[in-house]
């Protein structure tokens, strides 16, 4: 897909995923339909300052036919040459049936109403009055009437649209807008290139609500000759830019040059041409070619437009040639870099338009601008070359790149032909090689491979500085072939890294991929990286073999990444839910079906117990009663061996399965605690179907589930864990599909009872009898359910991130922000400013806050600094770290993860001491009283992890409370792969009987397609939400390229919400509570609702009074009844 680049504008760059946009007929306004007139916002009163207004209407905002390029800009023509999108229009003028004071003073004025979406508005097609490096300025008087609470913003956009690339939007500029009001919208915006249709519109307010809008200005600022690319000498940075004075301010880069021109009788190159042209000629270098001196004519944080017609003559290998157009950038000590501008393909007998746009966020010692890139021997010819002024620059606060194809790599020289030119070490020493190894090691493709060599460290890597070559907003993915060599390593990790300097000298290290490169092979690093803010610097770098061993890179590509279409709803035919896909599960007919994995034996017994395991009932509901026997395995040596069956036929795709069976240890052959699991093969990929330990002779039921979401050639599902020498049995094993909608519907129930309150509003404030019949409507405005989200600091540089965080969750916590690793990375170096940003972002939008985490201790997670310290220094550290963070955000954060993941790590206990978890909590409880302090894992619902068992965690709950730690919640975190309802409801029904507010803390869950990925959220915020003992979820983030799983995002990288997403908001909808009625013959009307806040109108016949109140958790059976005066609105 082709993109359009911008030189400038005002505003900010809107989502260039947008829905499609159909044109509809505009119709006229019924009789019945009328709307409340808006008064003119003005600083004094009465007919006199209505009078100025309209002056000011007139005058500051109309237009000169020769300067405004937008047709019938103040409506006087009706709705000619305007296009509703999507809704209807119609124009109310001063003839007009009661028209109002708006008419009357500006003459007439559009309202756009019936509409659906936000993007719906009135549109024009400029795309004949526009032209490339031009700056307009937009000037539009706008107003909003109809269904909206308090003020809205309308927004100006130009939408870019380009034949078979897709369409772009430009947000040009945006004005808050109050009811009853007008405001003046106001922008700029330039074009570097022409799509074919350039659409200016205005939109923005919520659905239900009209636009009102009395005029539109769209005027050139100031303007250059787009005729053949050449451009009056205001207006282009290039002196001499069509070679009319001969090669004057031009340099040929060691090769010749001359200039053809008619007056001067030379030949001509191409038939018919008029002009003047450069030839550059005896070339024997790609690089060589024709060169411009701009340093001191470019400033830094503007973005130029480059557009140049070349072509090519002399002898050519193939049809066509690669023209580029290129900066080169000149530091003095520091030796030169090279920006890649733009490039086209040209061949001989015509001119080709070569594109591009540049930025600089600091200017070198100097700067050259000069075109390159056929083949040696051929002959480059420009015509003209216009670099626009900066005039055509964006606002500081935006950001952009090159003009480029989604094809188009943004690597300059990718493949090492140029040598090492573009490229440099990255704290050691690159070179260009075509082999290695004797001969053994050559390219997978091309002539050549680089080889950074001489690493002494694992950061030590090859880099290209891409700055002004990407997007804010876009995604990009790389792709690099790789490979390492030397130091008798085999098999190292290789990342591609991106590290970027923001405007305040923030530096940021981006992972973009990683994966295990072989000294046998080349393989190939894919991935995809987005950028949310403007960076002054942004470079790209591979690293991550151990010091010693070469990386060879053979090829590197960065390009906008291509949008996967959304995946298809899965189609499964007969799903047959609660279905046993076992063979001969209750052991009727021996053991057939079954097979023993390894050198085991299997053999039919009796005892076991005849009713299903809690979970599976749970799930089954009435269900026949086991058979008593059950499966005994001996002879066992390996922990592997058991019994075994194939399901390969018997799996479907895309359906979620349940896993439960009752296993024991046969007595006396097992010494200490044994792991019981359920596990399938599905070709060569392990799969965890549920574990359990063991250390008694008692029947213990395992509980589990999985999916598979790709054809598998084999699936196999075996029983194993115990150590070789221990004898097991297992009973009852099911495998069936689960019917989630079903269980919805029971989710429904239970959260009615929960989550509900009977409601009596006791109106007061006027006689029973006056207010009986009167019109009641309840609406609830929010659910205090704490529904919540992880969030970064990166994250807060997307305007796009920050608003669909603001607008969807009341309560935030911070990736890593908080954390030790990340406020104190080396001794002594305290880094709060990165909280401080969320800190502030929250409170400003009275979002409530967890404090993740005060400690973790997990020892992977453990700075070297901290590790190096004796135990003394070690205990100083750690009172010193949790004095500062909550000393520093008293009274800021709800929660605190005290010690994170302690069933999973013990550093802080091994070096410290058992007391050392108990003293973080109580001494967090001295300095934060008011904090809940929590205990904080991972797999304790999904019944897959034997160290975070549901009673493993109360056991560290309960000893932590005897010894004095005041802990005041559980946190689970839920990443959690194929949920399933039972098994999740178990595990919270367990920890319920502490006593203690539950939350799920990181909640993800991951799919390759969205509709399941959709299904399996909505599966853990109900239970989550119908759960007595749950008192909120955070999700572990939202947005793509920015999540700690793949596959688990509920947004587009570039914005658009996909359809586990919208699960998520259909959800929130669904638990708002509305009702509407009648006041009884008491005075009151009465409801039933979820807990939190809520508007009620009172309509009676002479006003509308609205009230807010709030609906408090409280007893189930009580109602609760709330007094609400009408007499004090």
């Amino acid at each position: 897909m082709r993109r359009i680049s911008v030189c400038c504008f005002t505003g900010q760059a809107a989502n260039t995923n947008r829905r499609k946009k159909k044109q509809i007929q505009e119709s006229k306004p019924s009789t019945e339909n009328r709307m409340e007139q808006p008064q003119m916002t003005n600083n004094g009163n009465g007919a006199g300052n209505s009078e100025t207004v309209g002056d000011s209407m007139g005058n500051s905002n109309s237009s000169n036919s020769k300067t405004n390029i937008i047709v019938n800009h103040d409506f006087s023509q009706g709705l000619q040459s305007w296009h509703p999108n999507s809704c209807e229009g119609f124009v109310v003028s001063s003839d007009s049936d009661n028209p109002g004071l708006l008419a009357r003073l500006v003459g007439g004025y559009a309202v756009v109403s019936n509409r659906k979406e936000s993007w719906q508005g009135l549109e024009q097609d400029i795309t004949a009055r526009v032209s490339p490096c031009v700056t307009y300025s937009v000037s539009a008087i706008v107003g909003v009437s109809g269904h909206i609470q308090g003020s809205a913003e309308v927004i100006a956009t130009v939408k870019l649209e380009q034949q078979g690339s897709g369409t772009q939007y430009l947000r040009v500029g945006k004005s808050t807008v109050s009811k009853g009001q007008l405001e003046k919208l106001e922008g700029d915006f330039c074009l570097s290139t022409m799509p074919d249709r350039v659409v200016f519109y205005i939109e923005g307010p919520s659905a239900g609500a009209d636009i009102l809008i009395a005029s539109v200005i769209i005027c050139c600022s100031k303007q250059g000759n787009d005729n053949d690319v050449s451009s009056s000498s205001s207006t282009n940075v290039i002196l001499n830019h069509d070679f009319s004075q001969g090669l004057q301010s031009w340099h040929t880069n060691q090769c010749d040059g001359h200039v053809v021109s008619l007056d001067l009788g030379h030949p001509r190159h191409l038939a018919n041409d008029v002009g003047s042209y450069a030839v550059v000629s005896n070339r024997t270098e790609r690089w060589q070619g024709l060169e411009q001196d701009i340093t001191s004519k470019v400033s830094p944080g503007l973005t130029y437009s480059v557009s140049a017609l070349v072509g090519i003559s002399g002898p050519t290998e193939g049809s066509s040639e690669e023209a580029l157009a290129t900066l080169k950038l000149e530091h003095t000590g520091s030796g030169a870099n090279y920006m890649l501008v733009g490039k086209t393909s040209t061949s001989k007998g015509k001119w080709n338009k070569l594109e591009g746009t540049f930025s600089l966020s600091t200017i070198p010692d100097r700067v050259f601008f000069y075109l390159e890139g056929p083949s040696p021997g051929v002959n480059l010819l420009i015509k003209s070359v216009v670099i626009c002024n900066p005039d055509c620059s964006k606002p500081k606060d935006s950001f952009c790149g090159s003009a480029a194809k989604d094809d188009e790599n943004l690597i300059v020289n990718p493949n090492f032909e140029d040598g090492s030119n573009n490229w440099s070490g990255r704290g050691c020493k690159i070179a260009v090689q075509n082999s290695a190894a004797d001969g053994k090691i050559v390219p997978q493709s091309g002539k050549v491979f680089a080889v950074a060599t001489g690493r002494t460290q694992n950061w030590h890597g090859i880099q290209q500085e891409i700055t002004g070559r990407v997007q804010r907003k876009l995604a990009y993915e790389v792709t690099a072939v790789v490979r390492i060599y030397g130091n008798n390593v085999t098999s190292a990790d290789v990342r591609a890294t991106l590290w970027v300097k923001n405007p305040d000298n923030r530096e940021q290290y981006i992972g973009i991929a990683n994966l295990q490169a072989k000294d046998s092979e080349w393989v190939q690093l894919q991935g995809k990286f987005l950028l949310n803010g403007s960076p002054n610097k942004i470079v790209v770098y591979l690293e991550g073999p151990p010091p010693g061993t070469d990386l060879l890179v053979n090829s590197f590509t960065l390009k906008h990444a291509t949008k996967v279409p959304p995946s298809p709803l899965p189609i499964i035919e007969n799903p047959a839910f609660g279905v046993n896909i076992l063979q001969n599960s209750n052991l009727s007919d021996a053991t057939n079906g079954w097979f023993p994995l390894g050198n085991c034996s299997l053999n039919v017994a009796t005892g076991s117990p005849h009713v299903l395991p809690p979970m599976a009932r749970e799930s089954l509901g009435v269900h026949e009663s086991l058979s008593g026997r059950c499966i005994a395995v001996t002879k066992r040596t390996q922990t592997w061996m058991g019994p075994a069956q194939m399901i390969t036929d018997k799996v479907k795709l895309f359906l979620t399965y349940q896993i439960s069976a009752w296993v024991k240890i046969v007595p006396g052959a097992a010494s200490g605690p044994q792991n019981v699991n359920v596990a399938l093969g599905v070709d060569n990929n392990w799969v965890n179907g549920g574990q359990v330990e063991i250390n008694d002779d008692r029947w213990h039921e395992i509980g589990g589930s999985f999916r598979i979401e790709k054809q598998p050639s084999k699936v196999m599902v075996y029983i194993q864990g115990p150590a070789g020498g221990v004898d097991f049995m297992v009973a009852g094993l099911q495998i069936f599909a689960v019917d989630r909608v079903a269980r919805f519907k029971h989710l429904r129930r239970h959260a009615d009872k929960i989550r509900k309150r009977d409601v009596t509003l006791k109106f007061t404030g006027g006689d029973s009898s006056s207010l009986h019949g009167t019109f009641v409507k309840v609406r609830q405005t929010q659910n205090s359910f704490p529904l919540g989200t992880c969030i970064s600091r990166t994250n807060i540089d997307n305007e796009d991130f920050v608003d669909f965080f603001v607008k969807n969750f009341n309560w935030a916590v911070f990736g890593n922000e908080l954390k030790w690793y990340w406020t104190e990375s080396q001794q002594g170096n305290l880094n709060y400013k990165d909280a401080d940003d969320l800190v502030e972002l929250c409170r400003a939008h009275n979002i409530d806050m967890r404090g993740h985490c005060i400690f973790w201790d997990v020892d992977g997670t453990v700075q070297p600094w901290i590790k190096s310290l004796n135990k003394d220094d070690l205990m100083k550290a750690v009172q010193n770290r949790i004095t500062d963070l909550l000393t520093r955000y008293k009274g800021k954060f709800k929660h605190y993860d005290v010690n994170n993941e302690m069933l999973h790590g013990s550093f802080y206990q091994d070096r410290l001491g058992k007391d050392i978890r108990p003293y973080m909590f109580k001494t967090a409880n001295q300095l934060d009283p008011f904090a809940a302090l929590f205990v904080n894992d991972y797999h304790v619902e999904d019944g897959c992890d034997t160290r975070s068992t549901p009673e493993r965690y109360i056991e560290q709950v309960l000893d932590l409370q005897e010894r004095g730690a005041a802990v005041g919640g559980i946190g689970i975190q839920g990443h959690i792969d194929s949920p399933v309802g039972p098994v999740v409801c178990s595990a919270l029904d367990g920890l319920g009987i502490l006593g203690l507010p539950i939350w799920f803390t990181e909640l993800d869950v991951s799919s390759t397609n969205e509709y399941i990925r959709a299904e399996d959220l909505e599966v853990m915020l109900r239970e989550a939400f119908a759960h007595p003992s749950v008192e909120g979820v955070m999700l572990w983030g939202f947005w793509e390229l920015f999540m700690s799983r793949e596959n688990s995002h509920l947004v587009e990288a570039e914005g658009e919400v996909n359809e586990a997403g919208r699960r998520l908001l259909a959800l929130k909808k669904e638990w708002l509570s509305h009702a509407s009625g009648e006041i009884d013959e008491s005075g009151e009307f009465g409801f039933r609702g979820f807990h939190g806040s809520y508007r009620v109108e009172v309509v009676g016949l002479s006003k509308k009074v609205t009230k807010t109140f709030v609906v408090e958790k409280g007893d189930g059976d009580t109602p609760l009844v709330l007094n609400i005066d009408l007499s004090s609105s």
